[in-house]
């Protein structure tokens, strides 16, 4: 018995060490503001779950699960920190991104906002949404759920002492989108924005697939034809004068999921009303980033506008 018993006992250790190896090797002090884990019981946050990281992301960035409150709800979360943000105790910029899919579909993993985090040096807070993975509520595809999004940024600006908003980008890939437009325009502290195979026309994504129909009845309450504002409202191209920071959106040619055409289409209302947009065009049909889409997005995030 005694070689399976040291053996669990040394995975056991692996995996106790595993998870607290980052605030081991910077030293951070239990209580220190640049230490996430001061944050638990603060301002509806709770649940801090370190998580060990793999390979070179380790090297760069320490990342967090946590849940915190939007509106009545609890909400699941994710945050990735610069370790150079926690080594200098300086505020870094931020990003806020809103994954794609819905409910479900398309929750984040693991290593989703340490990757962004690594390849832009800044720190990156993304939702689940409220009624997925295990959070209270309701996914509403763009409704009562975007305060889901703003709570990050006041958590942002009135909690996290490591944070900066001064430069504030929201980021978005397909449903992701809705969420960052949206905020965009209702929110003023949103500097620039980042839109990667974006759905920008609710009303076309409901047309172009048959699939999407009965998710956006049931997220949203109905048809286009049922109602017409609540689709308008969650689509960027029937109110682009109304987006008054610099975008950079990203799109590929034969997406099958979020259609080029409605990139194209806001691209020109954004000439036509003078927005500073960046539209990085691919010939293939990938859904989401690209390997090259990190560079173009850091040399893009430290431009001044």
């Amino acid at each position: 018995m005694k070689k399976p018993l040291s053996l669990l006992l040394t995975i056991a250790l692996t995996i106790f060490f595993a998870g607290c190896k980052h605030t081991a090797k910077l030293n951070i002090s239990p209580d220190s503001p640049y230490n996430f884990e001061s944050y638990e019981n603060k301002s509806g946050i709770s649940d801090i779950e370190p998580i060990a990281l793999n390979g070179d992301l380790s090297e760069k960035c320490v990342t967090y699960k946590f849940t915190y409150t939007s509106d009545i709800y609890s909400v699941k979360a994710y945050i990735s920190i610069p370790i150079g943000c926690i080594e200098s105790l300086n505020p870094y910029e931020c990003i806020i991104y809103n994954r794609g899919g819905n409910s479900k579909i398309g929750l984040l993993d693991d290593e989703d906002t340490a990757v962004i985090s690594a390849e832009t040096d800044r720190i990156v807070l993304a939702s689940q949404y409220r009624g997925a993975d295990g959070g209270t509520g309701q996914d509403q595809f763009g409704g009562d759920d975007l305060t889901d999004v703003t709570t990050l940024i006041d958590l942002c600006e009135n909690c996290f002492e490591f944070a900066s908003i001064d430069n504030l980008c929201v980021a978005g890939v397909s449903r992701g989108g809705i969420m960052t437009y949206m905020t965009a325009r209702t929110d003023s502290r949103v500097k620039r924005i980042i839109a990667v195979s974006a759905v920008s026309d609710l009303l076309k994504a409901y047309n172009d697939r048959d699939d999407m129909k009965t998710v956006l009845q049931n997220y949203i309450g109905g048809s286009p034809d049922d109602l017409p504002y609540e689709y308008e409202n969650r689509s960027a191209v029937y109110w682009a004068d109304e987006i008054k920071v610099p975008v950079l959106m990203i799109h590929s040619k034969l997406d099958k999921q979020v259609s080029f055409a409605q990139a194209e289409e806001l691209n020109k209302k954004f000439e036509e009303y003078n927005v500073n947009c960046k539209f990085v065009r691919y010939d293939d049909d990938v859904h989401g980033f690209h390997k090259e889409d990190y560079k173009i997005i850091s040399e893009w995030l430290n431009q001044s506008f």
